[in-house]
């Protein structure tokens, strides 16, 4: 069983149709078939059904599948181990990151790093809380920023690296909007625009009202930040966002007013893999992170 044929037989899987495999792994067809029907004979069973001009997996395929695509992201990453091992400072990082941390901590911390060391690069994916952490477990990702910092598991560690309030957002012509602080409790008959119900920031929002006695009236709804603040701006209603989200600058026409009682905040870090060992790059971003935020005052 070789590589070659492991790599075929999964860009075959994924395309369902040996020719347009073929073009995109710019080989023949012949020897994209011929190297398919050299693992059938060696596994001693079919793993694609042809369905005229297009195959379908076999049930025993799919299996087969879930076990090459583990093994072969096991051997990339051991390659890649192996030449950041030459130079560590001359790595490929994956990072995944949530909508609230994309304005400013994330571009915060990354252009720092680049300046220390820039042959470092990144492929950074913006995805939703649980994506984030499943595509670290199952090595979509190397790491991921969260806020907030799950739980430690089994496969996955955690580093906190700040703690953050979150504050209201009001329209800047709301009676409220003079008050050097609120008790969220005064919320309470507000219309509120949050993030849909499945989005942590939503969770985050709905516990602490829960908290202060009453449920929010969510009357709109966005999925990312500026939908959210410009719908505050607009008047529609009020809003909770840590302050990292709005620390570089406040929407127009909205006041942020900090929320005392209860205090409302949540951790922000990074989450990584405990069931392989770190690539260099990554051990370097990981401590430069670390170092980096335990000097600032500014994110706590």
């Amino acid at each position: 069983m070789e590589l070659r044929q492991l790599r075929y037989f999964v860009e075959v899987a994924e395309r369902e149709h040996i020719s347009e495999a073929a073009e995109h792994l710019h080989v023949a067809q012949s020897a994209v078939s011929r190297q398919i029907a050299n693992l059938e004979d060696e596994l001693g069973t079919p793993l694609f059904e042809r369905i005229g001009r297009n195959v379908k997996l076999t049930p025993i395929g799919k299996v087969f599948l879930e076990h090459c695509i583990t093994a072969l992201k096991a051997i990339d990453n051991a390659a890649k181990q192996v030449e950041e091992y030459l130079d560590p400072a001359k790595g490929s990082i994956k990072i995944g990151f949530p909508t609230s941390l994309a304005s400013y901590v994330l571009p915060t911390v990354i252009s720092a790093f680049k300046k220390e060391y820039p042959d470092v690069s990144f492929h950074l994916r913006q995805g939703s809380y649980r994506y984030l952490i499943d595509a670290v477990k199952n090595r979509e990702l190397n790491l991921a920023f969260l806020g907030p910092v799950p739980p430690k598991d089994e496969v996955i560690d955690t580093n906190i690296l700040f703690s953050e309030s979150i504050h209201a957002l009001l329209p800047a012509n709301h009676p409220l909007s003079k008050r050097e602080s609120l008790n969220l409790s005064d919320l309470r008959n507000e219309n509120f625009v949050l993030f849909p119900e499945g989005y942590i920031l939503h969770k985050v929002a709905y516990d602490a009202c829960k908290s202060a006695g009453f449920l929010p009236n969510v009357t709109s709804e966005g999925e990312d930040l500026d939908a959210l603040k410009g719908l505050v701006a607009a008047g529609i209603g009020i809003t909770l966002l840590p302050d990292s989200s709005i620390n570089d600058t406040i929407p127009r026409f909205t006041v942020r007013v900090p929320i005392e009682n209860p205090q409302i905040t949540r951790t922000v870090g990074v989450v990584y893999p405990i069931n392989r060992e770190l690539a260099p790059s990554e051990q370097v971003f990981l401590n430069f992170v670390s170092n980096f935020f335990s000097r600032l005052t500014q994110f706590r």
